[in-house]
């Protein structure tokens, strides 16, 4: 399990945790390339079944990455994506996964570091926890 590298998918807000990721690649910050990104316009936008769909389809882990609270240039959808992301923990443990699968996190634009820094931890805590019983189940159906 030594060689296990997860695959993790981030689902950014286009105004600030894009722009931290894309600082991040400016300024030569790395962060681990097993988390691909996927730029939405608000966190608001990304549904419950969004991050279910994520983990069905292989990811070891899911992140949504918004505004800082209070800043959200649409008002409160990273409020709303931060609800989405309680519920879906509630609904994984429900299911015997462990919750720590899917977190919430909150960027400005300028926090290059910060986006690189949380990326690497949470690849590191999705490592720890070994890969997603779907992938699991996946491969043993093959």
């Amino acid at each position: 399990m030594s060689n296990f590298e997860p695959e993790i998918v981030a689902f950014c807000c286009h105004y600030c945790s894009y722009t931290a990721a894309d600082m991040a690649g400016t300024r030569r910050i790395s962060y681990p390339s097993n988390v691909k990104i996927i730029r939405v316009p608000c966190t608001g936008k990304v549904d419950a079944i969004h991050l279910m769909k994520a983990l069905e389809k292989g990811a070891d882990g899911v992140y949504v990455a918004g505004c800082l609270e209070g800043d959200c240039h649409f008002k409160d959808g990273n409020l709303h994506a931060a609800a989405h992301v309680e519920s879906i923990k509630k609904t994984l443990e429900d299911l015997g996964w462990e919750p720590e699968r899917v977190a919430m996190m909150n960027f400005s634009a300028g926090m290059g570091e910060g986006f690189a820094k949380a990326a690497e931890e949470f690849t590191e805590k999705i490592k720890a926890l070994g890969p997603s019983p779907a992938s699991q189940a996946t491969s043993k159906a093959v």
